[in-house]
């Protein structure tokens, strides 16, 4: 039954990835001719955006791989070691920088929303960056608890 549970989590990994690389190919360089439309005075900040999220692309399939590390931990008995506490820690990482990232495009959401008088767009645009946080949290906890039993089990196997 375990290998089912993480053979569904391994495949749900995987396709997580695939619509983040479907935005990265289409919707960025859209996004690009967007930026470039709304602020033309200004090019440099069409290249900036795109950096940006194309470098937020960069922590999230780093993720995405200790996440899927993780899964292999549990499959081979391994989910109690340090090696499943650091994958926690750089998941957490990874997601504090992509919402970073993310936090640095949010003027252009508000440049876009003054222009086109549509204050809603700004709330969209703090959706990447508020589940980049609760990630990091959720990802905070689970480091933290994992940590406290694998202490706990080390103890007791010193106490056996």
């Amino acid at each position: 039954m375990k290998k089912v549970s993480t053979l569904f989590l391994k495949i749900a990994v995987i396709l997580i990835g695939i619509p983040v690389l479907a935005l990265c190919i289409f919707v960025v360089p859209e996004i690009e001719k967007i930026v470039a439309e709304l602020l033309p005075e200004l090019t440099f900040i069409k290249n900036l955006v795109s950096i940006i999220l194309y470098a937020s692309a960069l922590p999230f399939y780093f993720a995405l791989y200790q996440a899927f590390k993780l899964l292999r931990y549990v499959d081979t008995n391994k989910a109690f070691s340090e090696r499943s506490v650091k994958a926690l820690k750089i998941i957490k990482h990874c997601a504090i920088t992509i919402s970073a990232l993310h936090v640095l495009v949010l003027p252009l959401f508000y440049l876009f929303a003054d222009k086109d008088d549509a204050p809603g767009v700004i709330f969209v645009g703090l959706v990447v960056p508020f589940a980049s946080m609760v990630i990091a949290v959720f990802a905070a906890v689970l480091q933290k608890l994992l940590k406290e039993a694998i202490d706990i089990k080390s103890e007791n196997d010193l106490t056996v």
